[in-house]
């Protein structure tokens, strides 16, 4: 049997638990909660608040029938696990960020196991899953879910989740989920129909923002405290990706990312936070007891941005700031490029020095899932770049002093896009996302034609991997590359603060970290690995 079901509904005068449409009263409890009876796995339930229409499961475990339908009661002990998890150490990880339903022709998390011997081969420590909680339709990113407590159905549910997982932890793979909490999708959202989960205090460019501070926020941080928790124990995961932390408005005395990493090393001490933060701030990597939130590393834009310009020459958009190979040397040695400097893209200054904060606190990458699906047309970098420079750029990445991070199929230079896709039930909502797609790239000279559709379908097929061209040059000698590096990689020791060094001279950079330099000739797009010693 599950635990008594609940649901917090503060403002409610009674809660009516619906089952077989036929309605159960629920009893006050303190807080603003509301209690029912169990229920046994598998049955489908749903909640009533004074008598208003029948709606899912705030922490639905599992929407079987998409984010409107109801919601199914699920016990997590009944899995048998193999495993507790597999540590992740960042000084020596290697992470692979995959999207589930695009990784193979199956779409599905158990179809990932079929593809653990690539990726142990290829010398991957832990994948990273994009989103997986439950959102609109069979397609989509993930990051406009709204059932945040259920993963998605249309990958296999909790089961196969937990199958993906315990799996991975077999064959000594840790794995990551990216989870979302600075905002909800509109599709589905019903959260602000039980309580105050967002605030008008401040605005989000996804939604509403939600609420971390106002009236309400103590049971609004609970929730999605509590659901990191979940995913760590029901789920097992090693660590959590968390979305986009500067959209996370709190002016609490101890901020939301303070509160989660302190609840987190208690409940689960060798887990891992990683934050996606735009901010260039260094307190969010800070230990607590140097004044910063204790999130354990966090993704370097900066890092991406620089490497970009420098091999594409590309200067719109966010890209504007920033000049190529120096901005590389600079990222390469103080992590960020802005620290204090004036940015022409934002009119001001951005971002501060990093200090005491060791470089396995960042990630480093070529590409992710937003610069790759923030083009028009999804284009990689593979599509974008000659097969010299993806060499180069695949040895400034895997052996930087960072935590290196590929994107799925980048280690073979994948022909297949990644472009923005959705499968929005809301006809009005998927015209409007289908149109607002088409403006926002028209400002960069794109005509409605290069956009392609995100309710298509065949968008969403173009972005599957095509795993029958790794056996095909050019891809097999890239991919032999990237073994060859990781491989070297994990010879190193991890590099520290001040452990490194850059020399931009013409078409010649030299990037040097403990145990390696790595020579680059632009004119020639080569580049020589030198290890120690060796160098003349």
């Amino acid at each position: 049997m599950t635990s008594p079901l609940r649901v917090w509904a503060p403002a409610a005068a009674h809660v009516d638990l619906v089952i077989d449409g036929e309605l159960v009263p629920m009893a006050e409890a303190t807080g603003g909660w509301h209690e029912g009876p169990a229920v046994a796995p598998g049955t489908d339930y749903l909640f009533s608040v004074d008598g208003g229409a029948a709606l899912p499961d705030p922490r639905s475990p599992w929407q079987p029938h998409g984010v409107r339908g109801p919601s199914r009661a699920v016990d997590h002990e009944q899995f048998t696990w193999r495993t507790d998890g597999v540590p992740i150490d960042l000084g020596r990880a290697v992470i692979y960020e995959l999207h589930v339903g695009t990784f193979t022709r199956e779409g599905t998390f158990e179809a990932v196991l079929d593809r653990l011997d690539h990726l142990l081969d290829l010398g991957v420590t832990a994948i990273e899953l994009m989103p997986v909680a439950e959102f609109p339709g069979r397609r989509g990113w993930g990051y406009d879910g709204v059932h945040l407590w259920a993963p998605h159905s249309g990958y296999g549910g909790p089961d196969g989740l937990q199958r993906l997982v315990d799996g991975c932890h077999a064959r000594g793979v840790a794995v990551i989920l990216d989870v979302v909490y600075n905002h909800l999708g509109p599709d589905g959202n019903v959260l602000g129909e039980f309580g105050p989960y967002f605030t008008h205090r401040y605005a989000t460019p996804w939604g509403q923002a939600v609420n971390l501070d106002d009236s309400g926020s103590d049971e609004v941080r609970r929730f999605f405290i509590d659901n990191a928790l979940m995913w760590l124990g029901d789920y097992r995961f090693d660590g959590l990706r968390i979305d986009a932390v500067h959209a996370l408005v709190d002016t609490s005395a101890v901020h939301v990312l303070e509160q989660l990493a302190v609840e987190v090393a208690e409940r689960f001490p060798r887990a891992v936070l990683i934050a996606e933060s735009d901010l260039n701030d260094p307190r969010v990597v800070r230990p607590r007891t140097a004044g910063g939130h204790g999130i354990h590393a966090q993704w370097s834009d900066d890092f991406h941005h620089a490497l970009h310009v420098a091999l594409t020459g590309e200067r719109s958009g966010y890209y504007a700031d920033f000049e190529g190979w120096a901005d590389v040397a600079t990222a390469w040695t103080d992590t960020f490029v802005y620290a204090g400097r004036h940015s022409t893209h934002r009119g001001r200054r951005h971002g501060r020095p990093v200090e005491g904060v060791g470089p396995q606190s960042f990630l480093a990458y070529l590409q992710n899932h937003d610069p790759v699906g923030n083009r028009a047309a999804g284009e990689r970098s593979a599509a974008l770049l000659s097969p010299g420079r993806l060499r180069i750029a695949a040895a400034v990445v895997v052996l930087s002093p960072f935590v290196p991070m590929l994107f799925a199929g980048e280690e073979w230079g994948a022909s297949t896009p990644f472009p923005y896709f959705t499968d929005h039930e809301d006809p009005d909502l998927a015209a409007a996302v289908t149109e607002g797609r088409r403006r926002e790239f028209a400002a960069f000279g794109w005509g409605p034609e290069d956009v392609p559709d995100p309710q298509d379908p065949a968008t969403f097929a173009s972005a599957v991997l095509c795993w029958d061209e790794v056996a095909t040059e050019p891809h097999t000698g890239l991919l032999a590359w990237h073994r060859e590096l990781i491989a070297l990689r994990t010879t190193l020791a991890p590099a520290g603060p001040g452990d490194v060094s850059a020399d931009v001279d013409g078409d010649r950079v030299v990037l040097r970290r403990p145990g390696v330099t790595i020579d680059i000739d632009l004119a020639a797009e080569s580049v020589e690995i030198v290890p120690d010693g060796a160098a003349g």
